[in-house]
């Protein structure tokens, strides 16, 4: 019996040894897939970061001073409360096995917006290493793709800077946001108000902002408040903006017929949808030739669903091709617009929706950060400065 007893507990041993190396061929096996997927993840982080191209000289975006919203019984531009989108995601169909030796079929990859390698807060965060709001800055802030302004009038450099701009974004293979802001009496003397001398001098400065575009993919955000604030300028005045800014689309069109242009429809709480449309129609926006769509809530917070019904509203009421859509600036609407009405680096704002050129929503073809987060309305700063203060609480 011992002998038998004997047999048994050596048995039992080498059970247990078999054992114990499975259990540590199995967490090796996973140690291997964890390591994977943090390179995979590592990797796809660093696609997603800026170049370190050399950084061309580019104004940075200016505070814009919204036009008074349509007298309500309700305080003056302030957003509707919020709403349910209108997108409601449609059931997924259940999957269904793909027949055997059959290659999978390519899927296009979608298009993804350039990060610019020189801004301010690309800037504020490299020299400011041991800041305690730099981690929340960095990461939900200057990692996020942005428009780039050319807010000067400077005719002789303007070509090679926005080639700067789109050239380095082709290399990447993205899509830049520009945004020609020089028309003159732009803002109405206001905080941004400057611009070229007249119109004729502006003709000649976006014949050579065009010329810098290239051939691949743009976006541009053309003149923001030149149509909805354009009530300012006297009748003639307003007619030989909107024929210039007509103009401008064609030019721009022209140059680069993969350029998609948008115009000024200001806010949801601004102009009436049809008031808005039959400005925008007298400023070339209903026409291909010269328009992609409108653009709407830059440098404002209202929230993305009133901007989302406002734009339809507006595209609606303007006609033209059926192509034509709308973008929207969510980069400080994600609390949306205070109910005092105030707009100058007002407290309480937060990030909205990231940029993304795949919204989901019918018409609406992007959310953009057309307005950089934290760069100061006026208020917090000289308009246009980096306010690592205000982007802190924008982003936290």
């Amino acid at each position: 019996m011992s002998g038998l007893r004997a047999q048994r507990l050596a048995a039992r041993r080498a059970e247990r040894r078999r054992a114990a190396r499975r259990a540590a061929m199995v967490a090796a096996a996973s140690v291997v897939v964890a390591v994977g997927a943090v390179t995979g993840m590592m990797s796809a982080v660093d696609r997603e970061r800026p170049s370190d191209d050399a950084q061309p000289l580019v104004t940075r975006s200016p505070g814009l001073r919204p036009g008074p919203a349509v007298p309500t019984p309700s305080p003056t531009r302030t957003s509707a409360a919020p709403s349910p989108s209108s997108h409601s995601p449609s059931p997924k169909p259940s999957p269904t096995p793909s027949p055997s030796r059959k290659e999978p079929k390519s899927v296009a990859t979608p298009a993804l917006l350039y990060s610019h390698p020189d801004s301010q807060v690309l800037a504020w965060v490299a020299s400011h290493p041991g800041d305690h709001r730099r981690t929340v800055i960095e990461s939900r802030i200057a990692d996020r793709p942005a428009a780039v302004w050319f807010a000067d009038f400077t005719p002789a450099t303007i070509t090679a800077r926005v080639r700067a701009v789109t050239a380095g974004a082709a290399a990447e293979g993205r899509v830049p946001v520009v945004v020609p802001y020089a028309i003159p009496q732009r803002d109405c003397g206001g905080a941004s108000q400057g611009g070229a001398p007249d119109l004729a001098a502006y003709d000649g400065w976006i014949d050579d902002f065009a010329a810098g575009l290239g051939g691949d993919e743009v976006i541009v955000i053309l003149e923001p408040d030149s149509v909805a604030q354009a009530g300012c300028l006297p009748a003639a005045d307003r007619a030989a903006r909107f024929a210039s800014l007509a103009r401008a689309g064609r030019v721009l069109k022209a140059a680069d017929p993969r350029a998609r242009v948008y115009y000024d429809a200001g806010h949801s709480a601004w102009n009436p949808a049809a008031e808005q449309a039959a400005l925008l129609e007298r400023a070339g926006a209903a026409s291909a030739a010269s328009s992609d769509g409108v653009f709407t809530n830059v440098s404002n917070f209202h929230r993305t669903s009133d901007e989302i019904a406002y734009a339809r509203q507006v595209l609606s009421a303007l006609g033209g091709p059926a192509s034509l859509g709308a973008v929207i600036d969510t980069s400080r609407n994600g609390n949306g617009a205070p109910a005092d009405g105030e707009w100058c680096d007002p407290a309480g704002r937060k990030i909205g929706r990231a940029p993304t050129l795949n919204t989901g929503e019918a018409r609406i073809d992007a959310y953009l950060w057309v307005k950089l987060p934290g760069e100061s309305d006026g208020c917090k700063g000289t308009p246009g400065t980096f306010s690592a203060e205000y982007a802190y609480e924008l982003a936290r």
